[in-house]
């Protein structure tokens, strides 16, 4: 595999939409710089280009986003340094969700806490490597609950009745990534889009509303995706995050512009309301952020 050779550069964000203050971005990766964190020799893939704290906290300037959850990415692997270090240069504004195996210490779990992370990610996704053992992920959820983090969960659609008996047997609250990787194409009634519903009737779950682009047979601004996730929205208001997935790896064709992604909000949470408890209020009860400061300060 060929090692990236340029890194992401901020472009001004196309964004008409005016986020309300404390506005979260639950869905990001970074990546590198490689010579600060290396890509290990088992990564899941190699990105394009790195993409350092630097350019995410522009990207996240120019849209008015205060905080942030960052997610361990596979081209990193069980290294999680580059995402302490991107939460260490935020005083507390982003937190972080590790990628780990299930063999992982309660020690190593503890440091990682203290580092501000609050959840572990599983991948279900053929293109992300072998998934671990569903049964050693839900075992692990009971060690989680000690520590208060929560399983983050990403699967493909085709999956969602095969997994889902299992996640409703976790010890913590499962947050299901991109509307479940849904196929807009397939329309709103398609039998994985209600099985999601009737997942989602279970407390214990959380989604986000992200990945639009990747939903979508369509070309931005992804019309087709909207409908599956303003439902969500207007089911589920309390328990909906909502995430750029920036800088948007393994996508197929052009990497969305995050400011059109952002435009999608006055469509997918059209009111007041619905905005600030998407953006605000459920992340900020549920990711716990270590400082509500207004301003990003050290993190620019």
């Amino acid at each position: 595999m060929t090692e990236p050779k340029a890194s992401y550069l901020l472009t001004p964000a196309r964004a008409n939409i005016k986020l309300p203050p404390g506005a979260c971005d639950t869905h990001v990766h970074v990546f590198g710089p490689d010579a600060m964190f290396p890509y290990p020799p088992d990564r899941t893939f190699t990105p394009v280009a790195d993409a350092p704290k630097e350019a995410l906290f522009a990207m996240h300037a120019a849209l008015g986003i205060e905080h942030c959850v960052i997610v361990q990415s596979g081209c990193h692997g069980f290294d999680n340094r580059v995402v302490a270090d991107a939460i260490a240069a935020t005083n507390g504004k982003y937190c972080g969700v590790a990628l780990l195996p299930v063999t992982v210490s309660d020690a190593e779990l503890k440091s990682l806490s203290a580092q501000g992370f609050v959840g572990v990610r599983y991948n279900f996704m053929g293109h992300l490597g072998k998934a671990a053992p569903l049964e050693d992920i839900i075992a692990l959820t009971k060690r989680l609950a000690e520590i208060g983090w929560h399983l983050q969960v990403h699967f493909d659609p085709a999956r969602i009745d095969e997994l889902a008996p299992a996640f409703k047997r976790s010890a913590v609250p499962v947050v299901i990534d991109h509307m479940g990787r849904i196929d807009a194409s397939l329309g709103i009634d398609q039998p994985a889009f209600k099985t999601l519903l009737g997942l989602m009737e279970d407390p214990k779950f959380r989604i986000k509303v992200s990945g639009s682009e990747r939903a979508s047979k369509m070309a931005p601004p992804y019309p087709d995706a909207v409908p599956f996730a303003k439902k969500l929205v207007a089911e589920f208001g309390d328990r909906c995050f909502w995430g750029t997935d920036w800088p948007h790896p393994n996508i197929n064709g052009p990497v969305p512009d995050d400011g059109v992604l952002a435009d999608l909000l006055s469509e997918i949470a059209p009111s007041a309301a619905q905005l600030k408890a998407l953006l605000v209020d459920n992340p900020q009860n549920f990711y716990r952020f270590r400082s509500t400061a207004s301003q990003l300060g050290g993190a620019a």
